[in-house]
């Protein structure tokens, strides 16, 4: 059995017994068990700390967001989206929830203690945003904003904006600015795969698994570099330096997620966007890169990338790693012991979380339908404390 507190303000504390199980994260991986369990006619609760669901959709990305890949390969377990949707959802797209108990942080402060059989870890692996320790940042008198923060370019018009990193989400912020006529230069410090988001009208992602149907990835990987290079041409050329390894090799070894182009590249052809080294050091209004060049800007955008959290809240060392992910790799990464799961860890995006939700209800179905045949209500011998955010 599961024992664990919820704070808020004021100092009042009850205890709340949970007939099933307790989900942590309304993100669309704690949704996707819950819509499971809900089908197998299991009760749950899921408890936000944010005061909405889905807060990293909704709450920290920026305008202009679709979904990279087609809806089909993004749907959640249990609702399909609608064949009227089009094949990018936007983050504007109306979600529908069905009921699902879900408690989110209130402005009232209290202390509740949940106690149950099951706890899910659906925090994800974007729980937290990464701030890299860069020499003298603290001491540039410019804007300094994580990716989760940056809404659109349009406040920046005019402006030199430097932009840290160049993953999916680097990439699309330094294309916005370009359209709201900001000067973007783009860091590029570390090697990474560009890939055309479609190749002859159909989606790159959907190509590649039709391909590994009846191909092994190496061979895959180099049709797709193939195809790039025919397609996009040598980005090696303007700064972006490819790894050694296969796109999808890279991705299923490393969890390294390919770039998909969505009009970047044009821009970085045309000069539009600027690709440099990495950085040595901030001053007050400028930055010096790592190969002596010094860059005049006015405000800075790091697009860095996230990391779980669960460190910082559940006191566990056997199923999840210090870098807070579970140790066993996917796909057997989704349940630890006495009744702890994780879903959205696999870093394979919404697919993969809707794989491990599926197990997750089916696994814990089993252990709520043995119980309603025996009709006892026996409270387990093994008790563990976790605490949450």
């Amino acid at each position: 059995m599961f024992s664990f507190s919820d704070q808020n303000d004021m100092f009042a504390r009850r205890c709340v017994w949970v007939n099933g199980p307790v989900i942590v994260g309304a993100g669309p991986s704690g949704l996707a068990v819950g819509a499971c369990l809900k089908e197998q006619g299991i009760p749950c609760i899921v408890l936000e700390r944010a005061d909405c669901i889905a807060s990293l959709w909704q709450k920290r990305t920026y305008d202009r967001l679709k979904l990279h890949l087609p809806k089909q390969f993004c749907q959640l377990p249990k609702l399909p989206f609608p064949q009227h949707f089009p094949e990018y959802p936007t983050k504007k797209t109306v979600h529908r929830l069905s009921r699902i108990t879900v408690s989110v942080q209130g402005s009232v402060r209290s202390e509740i203690e949940y106690i149950c059989q099951w706890i899910v870890v659906a925090t994800g692996e974007n729980a937290e945003r990464v701030v890299p320790e860069i020499d003298g940042l603290g001491d540039f008198h410019g804007e300094i904003i994580h990716a989760c923060e940056y809404k659109s370019g349009e406040k920046y018009s005019g402006k030199k904006v430097l932009v840290v990193g160049c993953g999916n989400s680097g990439m699309e912020v330094s294309f916005d600015l370009c359209n709201h006529n900001a000067k973007p230069s783009m860091v590029s410090r570390s090697s990474v795969h560009v890939l055309p988001k479609e190749i002859f009208g159909k989606s790159t992602f959907e190509l590649a698994m039709m391909m590994m149907k009846w191909l092994p990835v190496w061979i895959v990987d180099r049709i797709l570099l193939l195809l790039t290079w025919f397609i996009l041409g040598n980005t090696a050329s303007y700064g972006l330096k490819r790894p050694s390894i296969g796109p999808l090799e890279l991705k299923n070894t490393y969890g390294k997620t390919p770039v998909l182009d969505v009009g970047a590249l044009e821009k970085i052809r045309s000069g539009d966007i600027e690709v440099v080294p990495g950085i040595k050091k901030f001053s007050k209004n400028m930055v010096e890169l790592v190969n002596g060049e010094e860059l005049d800007i006015d405000s800075v955008v790091l697009a860095t990338g996230y990391c779980s959290n669960v460190p910082s809240w559940l006191k566990e060392a056997e199923f999840f790693s210090k870098a807070g992910y579970p140790k066993t790799p996917f796909p057997n990464g989704w349940k630890g012991n006495t009744g702890l799961y994780a879903v959205g860890f696999t870093k394979r995006g919404l697919s993969g979380a809707s794989s491990d939700a599926m197990k997750i209800a089916q696994d814990i179905s089993k252990v709520w339908k043995e119980d309603l045949k025996q009709k006892k209500q026996k409270v387990p011998t093994h008790r563990r404390c976790i605490s949450t955010f």
